[in-house]
């Protein structure tokens, strides 16, 4: 295991305007809500970001030309995904990105499809810009979350035109085979979809027999493929705003481009800064990160399924655990444990109402004291 760097002690977030840690206030509740580590950055991040503040001037900044090289290099090296430079577009979020394609590739009235349960803007992106989000559920078989591609062919009519797609998943955690992936795409392919892949948590996939495949990898897919992706929540710098789309077909890229015109503003030089050296050097840091979560899936996955009244599936990537807690003889899960002293996030957000999601991305101690407040409280029903 990876020692050097150092995960058990984490900075006090409470007071610094952390979104996850100011939620609740002054109350005793530990947050295990929203999607960002309790972990410092990697030293080299820190350090970049140290130098580049030193220089004082904050001006409107192009991407370091180094940049675009290094996410060439990252792609290559992690998923064996050979990119052009000029296919990167740059945004300040993934959200942002989820906004944006709903705008590019469809039009008011059309239909997007996605997997339910989702990261909630998969379904506020289309509503925002007056599309329409089709859900298709996955279904459960044997512990593992799936497509049910029966259903997804019968949720096409002639207004549907995007597939939002998330991989690795959120909040299920799983990493999508190959043979997943590829009847994904030939269904796009039957009906002329576009086809967007949230590829965000690629860098966290936990199980060591996995691996994360670009969907645009797969057949032909990349000529009707546009991936979104960041350094952010691998390295933990959501609150720096840097994202990009990898958009290799030139239509759709000059499309995304002319409806950010004007909308979408540039990124501020720390975000840009800050990804180059977690793309360049940060692989060390990331590799003993990762033997920490999975030191804590274990934990949480151990813990949750000791107690009552919930059920919870293997994390096969992401830093996050979903929860059934359905059969808790209680009215609001969310609210029993937010009362117990643990903040999750709800499920009915993912458009599973009764379900949760915990974020096991914190110090030990912290995690061990959260299991501890849920399984006292479930003891006391």
């Amino acid at each position: 295991m990876q020692t050097q760097f150092e995960f058990e002690n984490a900075p006090d977030r409470r007071g610094n305007s952390s979104s996850k840690w100011q939620k609740y206030g002054d109350r005793d509740v530990i947050p295990l809500w929203v999607a960002d580590m309790d972990f410092r950055t990697a030293p080299c991040v820190i350090d970049a970001l140290a130098e580049r503040v030193r220089h004082g001037i904050f001006g409107y900044t192009q991407p370091p030309a180094a940049l675009p090289g290094a996410v060439v290099d990252r792609m290559s090296e992690d998923f064996g995904w050979a990119i052009d430079p000029d296919w990167i577009v740059w945004m300040p979020s993934l959200v942002v990105g989820l906004n944006v394609v709903s705008r590019a590739f469809a039009a008011q009235g059309e239909e997007i499809i996605t997997a339910t349960p989702i990261y909630p803007p998969f379904l506020s992106a289309p509503r925002y810009a007056d599309r329409i989000a089709t859900k298709v559920p996955l279904v459960e078989d044997a512990g593992r979350w799936l497509w049910d591609f029966d259903a997804l062919e019968k949720s096409v009519t002639p207004k549907t035109r995007l597939v939002l797609l998330c991989s690795p998943h959120n909040p299920t955690g799983r990493v999508w085979t190959r043979e997943e992936l590829a009847a994904l795409t030939a269904f796009c392919d039957r009906h002329d979809l576009v086809l967007v892949s949230d590829e965000i948590h690629a860098g966290l996939v936990l199980d060591a027999d996995k691996t994360h495949i670009p969907i645009a990898t797969i057949g032909n897919a990349e000529s009707r493929t546009v991936t979104l992706q960041s350094a952010s929540k691998t390295f933990n710098l959501p609150g720096l705003g840097c994202a990009f789309a990898i958009a290799p077909n030139a239509q759709l890229r000059a499309k995304l481009q002319s409806t950010m015109a004007g909308i979408v503003h540039h990124i501020g030089a720390l975000g840009f800064f800050a990804t180059l050296a977690a793309f360049r050097d940060g692989k060390p840091w990331q590799l003993a990160l990762l033997d920490y979560l999975r030191a804590n899936r274990e934990l949480v996955e151990t813990r949750l399924s000791s107690m009552p009244g919930i059920r919870t599936w293997h994390v096969e990537a992401t830093y996050l655990a979903w929860i059934d807690a359905r059969d808790l003889p209680v009215a609001n899960a969310m609210a029993f444990f937010e009362d117990a002293g643990v903040g999750l996030y709800d499920g009915s957000l993912f458009d599973s109402p009764g379900f949760l999601r915990l974020n096991f991305a914190c110090p030990r101690p912290l995690l061990t004291q959260a299991l501890d407040r849920m399984q006292t409280a479930i003891g006391e029903l």
